[in-house]
Protein backbone atom coordinates (compact mmCIF):
# COMPACT_ATOMS: atom_id res chain seq x y z
CA UNK A 1 0.00 0.00 0.00
CA UNK A 2 1.33 3.36 -0.44
CA UNK A 3 0.29 5.94 1.50
CA UNK A 4 1.19 9.53 3.24
CA UNK A 5 4.29 8.37 4.87
CA UNK A 6 4.90 8.58 8.95
CA UNK A 7 6.78 11.24 10.22
CA UNK A 8 9.15 10.62 12.77
CA UNK A 9 8.62 13.13 15.52
CA UNK A 10 10.41 14.64 18.83
CA UNK A 11 8.54 16.16 21.29
CA UNK A 12 10.08 19.12 23.64
CA UNK A 13 7.82 20.56 26.71
CA UNK A 14 8.74 21.35 30.11
CA UNK A 15 5.26 20.35 31.70
CA UNK A 16 4.73 16.76 32.28
CA UNK A 17 0.89 17.25 31.08
CA UNK A 18 1.62 19.69 28.09
CA UNK A 19 4.28 16.96 26.66
CA UNK A 20 1.79 13.98 27.16
CA UNK A 21 -0.94 15.75 25.18
CA UNK A 22 1.48 16.51 22.27
CA UNK A 23 1.96 12.92 22.23
CA UNK A 24 -0.95 11.94 22.15
CA UNK A 25 -2.38 14.38 19.28
CA UNK A 26 0.73 13.50 17.00
CA UNK A 27 0.02 9.83 17.44
CA UNK A 28 -3.74 10.72 16.70
CA UNK A 29 -3.28 12.34 13.42
CA UNK A 30 -1.85 8.72 12.06
CA UNK A 31 0.22 10.12 9.91
CA UNK A 32 3.14 10.89 12.63
CA UNK A 33 4.75 9.00 15.65
CA UNK A 34 5.97 10.78 18.47
CA UNK A 35 9.56 8.64 18.80
CA UNK A 36 10.95 10.97 21.57
CA UNK A 37 9.62 13.03 24.36
CA UNK A 38 12.04 15.11 26.42
CA UNK A 39 11.38 17.37 29.77
CA UNK A 40 14.60 19.49 29.02
CA UNK A 41 15.46 22.51 26.58
CA UNK A 42 18.77 22.22 25.45
CA UNK A 43 20.80 24.90 26.26
CA UNK A 44 24.47 24.32 24.42
CA UNK A 45 25.87 22.43 21.06
CA UNK A 46 27.14 20.00 24.07
CA UNK A 47 23.72 19.00 25.51
CA UNK A 48 23.20 16.03 26.07
CA UNK A 49 19.28 16.06 25.12
CA UNK A 50 20.08 18.02 21.82
CA UNK A 51 22.61 15.09 20.66
CA UNK A 52 19.49 13.01 22.02
CA UNK A 53 17.36 14.75 19.31
CA UNK A 54 20.55 14.80 16.51
CA UNK A 55 21.23 10.97 16.67
CA UNK A 56 17.59 10.31 16.56
CA UNK A 57 17.06 12.66 13.60
CA UNK A 58 13.48 13.34 13.53
CA UNK A 59 11.34 14.45 10.57
CA UNK A 60 9.70 17.20 12.98
CA UNK A 61 10.85 18.91 16.39
CA UNK A 62 7.76 20.61 18.36
CA UNK A 63 8.66 22.70 20.96
CA UNK A 64 6.40 23.78 23.36
CA UNK A 65 6.69 27.22 24.64
CA UNK A 66 6.16 28.45 28.46
CA UNK A 67 3.81 31.35 28.93
CA UNK A 68 6.11 32.58 32.12
CA UNK A 69 9.33 31.81 30.71
CA UNK A 70 9.82 31.17 27.20
CA UNK A 71 13.57 32.19 26.88
CA UNK A 72 14.91 28.60 27.52
CA UNK A 73 12.51 27.14 24.57
CA UNK A 74 13.41 29.97 22.30
CA UNK A 75 17.10 28.58 23.00
CA UNK A 76 16.58 25.53 21.86
CA UNK A 77 14.70 26.52 18.59
CA UNK A 78 17.79 28.49 17.68
CA UNK A 79 19.77 25.63 18.83
CA UNK A 80 17.85 22.63 17.11
CA UNK A 81 17.92 24.96 13.66
CA UNK A 82 21.78 25.61 14.21
CA UNK A 83 22.56 21.82 14.39
CA UNK A 84 19.66 20.24 11.87
CA UNK A 85 19.03 23.08 9.37
CA UNK A 86 17.07 20.93 7.52
CA UNK A 87 14.56 19.35 10.09
CA UNK A 88 11.47 21.64 10.52
CA UNK A 89 10.44 23.06 14.35
CA UNK A 90 6.91 23.88 15.36
CA UNK A 91 6.30 25.96 18.14
CA UNK A 92 3.20 25.77 20.37
CA UNK A 93 2.17 28.47 22.42
CA UNK A 94 -0.61 31.15 23.08
CA UNK A 95 -1.80 33.34 20.35
CA UNK A 96 -2.87 36.05 21.92
CA UNK A 97 1.29 36.96 22.62
CA UNK A 98 2.20 38.39 19.32
CA UNK A 99 5.63 39.15 20.49
CA UNK A 100 6.14 35.78 21.30
CA UNK A 101 4.87 34.77 17.79
CA UNK A 102 7.27 37.14 16.19
CA UNK A 103 10.34 35.84 18.47
CA UNK A 104 10.04 31.91 17.67
CA UNK A 105 9.78 32.80 13.90
CA UNK A 106 12.77 35.06 14.19
CA UNK A 107 14.70 32.10 16.13
CA UNK A 108 13.89 29.68 13.11
CA UNK A 109 10.28 27.78 14.01
CA UNK A 110 8.77 26.83 10.75
CA UNK A 111 4.93 27.44 12.29
CA UNK A 112 3.92 28.62 15.08
CA UNK A 113 0.43 26.81 16.29
CA UNK A 114 -1.57 27.91 19.25
CA UNK A 115 -1.88 25.90 22.55
CA UNK A 116 -3.95 24.39 23.41
CA UNK A 117 -4.06 22.54 19.71
CA UNK A 118 -6.35 19.71 18.29
CA UNK A 119 -4.95 16.34 16.70
CA UNK A 120 -6.95 18.66 13.38
CA UNK A 121 -4.40 21.77 13.16
CA UNK A 122 -1.80 19.33 13.71
CA UNK A 123 -2.78 16.79 10.97
CA UNK A 124 -3.02 20.30 9.08
CA UNK A 125 0.74 21.56 9.88
CA UNK A 126 2.08 18.23 8.74
CA UNK A 127 -0.22 18.49 5.48
CA UNK A 128 1.48 21.42 4.91
CA UNK A 129 4.65 20.56 5.68
CA UNK A 130 4.94 17.93 3.31
CA UNK A 131 3.05 19.70 0.51
CA UNK A 132 6.07 21.96 0.80
CA UNK A 133 8.82 19.51 0.83
CA UNK A 134 7.10 17.44 -2.03
CA UNK A 135 7.78 20.67 -4.42
CA UNK A 136 11.32 21.12 -3.00
CA UNK A 137 13.01 17.64 -3.88
CA UNK A 138 14.81 16.67 -7.31
CA UNK A 139 11.71 13.94 -7.97
CA UNK A 140 9.05 16.32 -7.42
CA UNK A 141 7.60 15.94 -11.36
CA UNK A 142 6.95 12.68 -10.67
CA UNK A 143 4.56 13.98 -8.05
CA UNK A 144 1.22 14.54 -9.30
CA UNK A 145 -0.49 18.30 -9.05
CA UNK A 146 -3.86 19.06 -6.97
CA UNK A 147 -6.08 21.32 -8.35
CA UNK A 148 -9.04 22.54 -6.04
CA UNK A 149 -12.28 24.23 -7.63
CA UNK A 150 -14.52 25.82 -4.93
CA UNK A 151 -18.01 27.92 -5.29
CA UNK A 152 -18.08 31.10 -3.84
CA UNK A 153 -21.49 30.36 -3.29
CA UNK A 154 -24.11 27.75 -4.29
CA UNK A 155 -24.51 27.62 -8.88
CA UNK A 156 -21.16 29.65 -9.31
CA UNK A 157 -20.08 27.16 -11.96
CA UNK A 158 -17.63 25.37 -9.58
CA UNK A 159 -18.82 21.69 -11.22
CA UNK A 160 -19.08 22.94 -14.69
CA UNK A 161 -15.52 24.14 -14.13
CA UNK A 162 -13.78 21.34 -12.67
CA UNK A 163 -15.17 18.78 -15.07
CA UNK A 164 -13.89 20.85 -18.50
CA UNK A 165 -10.80 21.81 -16.71
CA UNK A 166 -10.16 18.08 -16.74
CA UNK A 167 -11.60 17.11 -19.62
CA UNK A 168 -9.07 20.06 -21.25
CA UNK A 169 -6.09 18.65 -18.87
CA UNK A 170 -6.73 14.49 -20.20
CA UNK A 171 -6.99 15.85 -23.83
CA UNK A 172 -3.87 17.49 -23.83
CA UNK A 173 -1.56 16.21 -21.25
CA UNK A 174 -3.11 12.60 -19.81
CA UNK A 175 -3.10 11.19 -16.60
CA UNK A 176 -5.84 13.15 -15.57
CA UNK A 177 -8.24 12.43 -12.15
CA UNK A 178 -11.73 14.06 -11.66
CA UNK A 179 -12.42 13.88 -8.03
CA UNK A 180 -16.02 14.70 -6.44
CA UNK A 181 -16.11 15.75 -3.03
CA UNK A 182 -19.23 17.91 -3.44
CA UNK A 183 -21.23 17.43 -0.45
CA UNK A 184 -24.16 15.68 -3.24
CA UNK A 185 -21.89 14.75 -5.99
CA UNK A 186 -22.68 15.96 -9.51
CA UNK A 187 -19.91 15.62 -11.92
CA UNK A 188 -21.20 11.95 -12.84
CA UNK A 189 -24.15 13.91 -14.43
CA UNK A 190 -22.19 15.78 -16.26
CA UNK A 191 -20.36 13.94 -17.79
CA UNK A 192 -23.01 11.04 -18.19
CA UNK A 193 -21.77 8.73 -16.44
CA UNK A 194 -23.08 5.76 -14.63
CA UNK A 195 -20.28 5.12 -11.76
CA UNK A 196 -20.16 1.59 -9.86
CA UNK A 197 -18.22 3.25 -6.79
CA UNK A 198 -17.65 6.43 -5.21
CA UNK A 199 -15.21 8.33 -3.25
CA UNK A 200 -16.76 6.34 0.28
CA UNK A 201 -15.95 3.11 -1.56
CA UNK A 202 -12.10 4.22 -1.86
CA UNK A 203 -11.74 5.83 1.73
CA UNK A 204 -13.36 2.71 3.33
CA UNK A 205 -11.01 0.34 1.67
CA UNK A 206 -7.65 2.70 2.28
CA UNK A 207 -6.53 -0.18 4.66
CA UNK A 208 -5.64 -2.33 1.34
CA UNK A 209 -5.48 0.80 -1.44
CA UNK A 210 -3.15 0.26 -3.98
CA UNK A 211 -2.51 1.74 -7.38
CA UNK A 212 -4.80 -0.89 -9.12
CA UNK A 213 -7.52 -0.92 -6.80
CA UNK A 214 -7.88 2.70 -6.97
CA UNK A 215 -8.37 2.32 -10.71
CA UNK A 216 -10.96 -0.14 -10.25
CA UNK A 217 -12.99 2.78 -7.99
CA UNK A 218 -12.76 4.96 -11.33
CA UNK A 219 -15.06 5.64 -14.35
CA UNK A 220 -13.32 6.12 -17.08
CA UNK A 221 -14.17 8.56 -19.08
CA UNK A 222 -13.37 10.69 -22.79
CA UNK A 223 -9.34 10.22 -23.91
CA UNK A 224 -9.11 8.36 -20.46
CA UNK A 225 -9.88 10.58 -18.09
CA UNK A 226 -10.84 8.69 -14.48
CA UNK A 227 -13.28 10.17 -12.24
CA UNK A 228 -14.02 8.89 -8.58
CA UNK A 229 -17.57 10.36 -8.35
CA UNK A 230 -19.10 11.65 -5.18
CA UNK A 231 -21.56 10.53 -3.02
CA UNK A 232 -24.95 10.17 -4.26
CA UNK A 233 -26.72 10.80 -0.47
CA UNK A 234 -25.24 13.18 2.04
CA UNK A 235 -21.92 11.53 3.28
CA UNK A 236 -20.52 11.00 6.52
CA UNK A 237 -17.79 12.58 7.71
CA UNK A 238 -13.82 11.33 6.85
CA UNK A 239 -11.01 11.98 9.01
CA UNK A 240 -8.63 14.12 7.39
CA UNK A 241 -6.28 11.33 8.21
CA UNK A 242 -8.00 9.16 5.77
CA UNK A 243 -8.19 11.88 2.92
CA UNK A 244 -4.86 12.63 3.63
CA UNK A 245 -3.50 9.40 2.61
CA UNK A 246 -5.94 9.10 -0.05
CA UNK A 247 -4.80 11.87 -2.23
CA UNK A 248 -0.95 11.00 -1.41
CA UNK A 249 -2.17 7.84 -3.37
CA UNK A 250 -3.80 10.12 -5.78
CA UNK A 251 -0.92 12.14 -6.90
CA UNK A 252 1.81 9.35 -6.95
CA UNK A 253 -0.44 7.83 -9.59
CA UNK A 254 -1.77 10.72 -11.93
CA UNK A 255 -0.29 13.71 -13.28
CA UNK A 256 -3.26 16.35 -12.56
CA UNK A 257 -5.71 15.35 -10.03
CA UNK A 258 -8.63 18.06 -10.44
CA UNK A 259 -11.03 17.89 -7.04
CA UNK A 260 -14.58 19.63 -7.05
CA UNK A 261 -15.39 20.79 -3.74
CA UNK A 262 -18.65 22.82 -4.71
CA UNK A 263 -20.18 24.00 -1.76
CA UNK A 264 -18.22 22.62 0.76
CA UNK A 265 -17.30 24.89 3.55
CA UNK A 266 -15.59 22.62 5.82
CA UNK A 267 -12.56 20.91 7.62
CA UNK A 268 -12.72 18.66 4.23
CA UNK A 269 -12.27 21.96 2.16
CA UNK A 270 -9.30 23.63 4.01
CA UNK A 271 -7.48 20.16 3.97
CA UNK A 272 -8.19 19.97 0.61
CA UNK A 273 -7.24 23.30 -0.14
CA UNK A 274 -3.59 22.68 1.46
CA UNK A 275 -2.96 19.58 -0.71
CA UNK A 276 -3.54 22.08 -3.52
CA UNK A 277 -1.36 23.36 -6.40
CA UNK A 278 -3.87 25.87 -7.36
CA UNK A 279 -7.21 26.69 -5.64
CA UNK A 280 -9.61 27.84 -8.12
CA UNK A 281 -12.42 29.96 -6.52
CA UNK A 282 -15.39 30.14 -8.75
CA UNK A 283 -17.31 33.19 -8.72
CA UNK A 284 -19.98 35.57 -10.99
CA UNK A 285 -19.12 39.70 -11.72
CA UNK A 286 -22.14 40.77 -9.12
CA UNK A 287 -21.70 41.59 -5.79
CA UNK A 288 -22.90 38.92 -3.61
CA UNK A 289 -20.94 36.56 -5.72
CA UNK A 290 -17.89 38.65 -5.09
CA UNK A 291 -18.88 39.28 -1.21
CA UNK A 292 -19.29 35.58 -0.90
CA UNK A 293 -15.82 34.95 -2.67
CA UNK A 294 -14.11 37.50 -0.23
CA UNK A 295 -16.04 35.97 2.65
CA UNK A 296 -14.71 31.73 0.96
CA UNK A 297 -10.84 33.54 0.84
CA UNK A 298 -10.94 34.67 4.20
CA UNK A 299 -11.99 31.04 5.71
CA UNK A 300 -9.82 29.02 3.74
CA UNK A 301 -7.11 30.91 4.42
CA UNK A 302 -7.55 30.84 8.44
CA UNK A 303 -4.62 28.72 8.41
CA UNK A 304 -2.70 30.05 5.70
CA UNK A 305 -2.04 29.50 1.35
CA UNK A 306 -3.70 32.70 0.42
CA UNK A 307 -0.85 32.81 -2.45
CA UNK A 308 -2.50 29.33 -3.43
CA UNK A 309 -5.93 30.77 -4.28
CA UNK A 310 -6.90 32.05 -7.74
CA UNK A 311 -10.68 33.80 -8.88
CA UNK A 312 -12.32 32.49 -12.04
CA UNK A 313 -15.17 34.21 -13.15
CA UNK A 314 -17.69 32.13 -14.87
CA UNK A 315 -20.30 33.74 -17.06
CA UNK A 316 -18.08 36.92 -17.75
CA UNK A 317 -19.58 39.48 -19.23
CA UNK A 318 -17.77 43.48 -19.09
CA UNK A 319 -19.12 45.73 -17.02
CA UNK A 320 -18.35 49.32 -18.20
CA UNK A 321 -16.20 50.48 -15.42
CA UNK A 322 -15.25 47.86 -13.37
CA UNK A 323 -11.63 46.80 -14.02
CA UNK A 324 -10.06 43.36 -13.20
CA UNK A 325 -7.82 44.94 -10.10
CA UNK A 326 -11.54 46.12 -8.30
CA UNK A 327 -12.79 42.69 -8.59
CA UNK A 328 -8.95 41.45 -6.74
CA UNK A 329 -9.49 44.36 -4.43
CA UNK A 330 -13.00 43.51 -3.69
CA UNK A 331 -12.11 39.65 -2.89
CA UNK A 332 -8.77 39.81 -1.87
CA UNK A 333 -7.26 37.78 -4.33
CA UNK A 334 -5.74 37.46 -7.61
CA UNK A 335 -8.08 36.76 -10.92
CA UNK A 336 -6.93 34.34 -12.86
CA UNK A 337 -8.84 33.45 -15.70
CA UNK A 338 -12.27 34.42 -16.78
CA UNK A 339 -15.54 31.88 -18.86
CA UNK A 340 -17.28 33.81 -21.17
CA UNK A 341 -21.66 33.85 -20.60
CA UNK A 342 -22.70 30.82 -22.77
CA UNK A 343 -25.37 29.93 -20.21
CA UNK A 344 -28.21 27.90 -22.23
CA UNK A 345 -25.79 26.47 -24.00
CA UNK A 346 -24.11 25.09 -20.86
CA UNK A 347 -27.16 24.35 -18.79
CA UNK A 348 -28.08 21.99 -21.99
CA UNK A 349 -24.79 20.55 -22.14
CA UNK A 350 -25.05 19.68 -18.56
CA UNK A 351 -28.81 17.94 -19.23
CA UNK A 352 -27.44 16.08 -21.83
CA UNK A 353 -24.50 14.94 -20.04
CA UNK A 354 -22.09 16.11 -23.02
CA UNK A 355 -19.89 19.19 -21.57
CA UNK A 356 -18.36 22.05 -23.22
CA UNK A 357 -15.01 20.38 -23.42
CA UNK A 358 -16.77 17.55 -26.06
CA UNK A 359 -17.12 20.20 -28.35
CA UNK A 360 -13.78 21.62 -28.54
CA UNK A 361 -14.43 24.60 -30.81
CA UNK A 362 -16.79 26.39 -29.12
CA UNK A 363 -15.93 29.46 -27.23
CA UNK A 364 -16.26 28.40 -24.22
CA UNK A 365 -13.88 25.27 -24.31
CA UNK A 366 -11.19 27.22 -26.19
CA UNK A 367 -11.45 28.81 -22.47
CA UNK A 368 -11.28 25.77 -20.37
CA UNK A 369 -8.10 25.11 -22.71
CA UNK A 370 -6.13 28.03 -21.76
CA UNK A 371 -6.92 28.06 -18.22
CA UNK A 372 -5.64 24.04 -18.31
CA UNK A 373 -2.82 25.91 -20.07
CA UNK A 374 -2.24 28.32 -17.81
CA UNK A 375 -2.13 26.04 -14.85
CA UNK A 376 0.70 23.72 -16.32
CA UNK A 377 2.46 26.45 -18.19
CA UNK A 378 5.89 25.71 -16.37
CA UNK A 379 4.97 21.77 -16.13
CA UNK A 380 7.94 19.50 -17.93
CA UNK A 381 4.71 17.30 -18.89
CA UNK A 382 3.47 20.02 -20.98
CA UNK A 383 7.00 20.70 -22.49
CA UNK A 384 6.96 16.30 -23.24
CA UNK A 385 3.06 16.97 -24.87
CA UNK A 386 3.28 20.29 -26.78
CA UNK A 387 3.43 18.72 -30.28
CA UNK A 388 0.10 17.04 -29.32
CA UNK A 389 -2.61 18.45 -28.05
CA UNK A 390 -4.70 15.19 -27.75
CA UNK A 391 -1.69 12.81 -26.69
CA UNK A 392 -2.43 10.89 -23.61
CA UNK A 393 0.58 9.86 -21.34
Amino acid sequence: MVAMPELSVVVLAADNEQRAVLQVLVDGTNVAHCNYAGAHFPATSTDPALRRVVTIAPDVVLVDIPRDDPSSSLHAIELLRQEMPETPVFAFGPISQPHLIVSAMRAGAREFIERPTTTTELLEAFVRLTSAQRKTRSDSGKRGKVFAVINAKGGSGATTTAVNLALALQGSLGSTALIDLAPLGHAALHLNAKPQFTVADALRNLHRLDSSLLESFMTQQDKGLHLLAGATMPAVDTSNSELARLFDMLIGHYHYVVVDLSTRMDATARLVCSLSETVLLVAQADVASLWSAARMVQYLCETGGRERIRLVLNRFRKVPGFEDRDTESAVGAKLLWKIPNHYFAISAGIDRGSPAMRHGSSEVARAFSGLASTLTEYDDVSKRTARSMFRSI
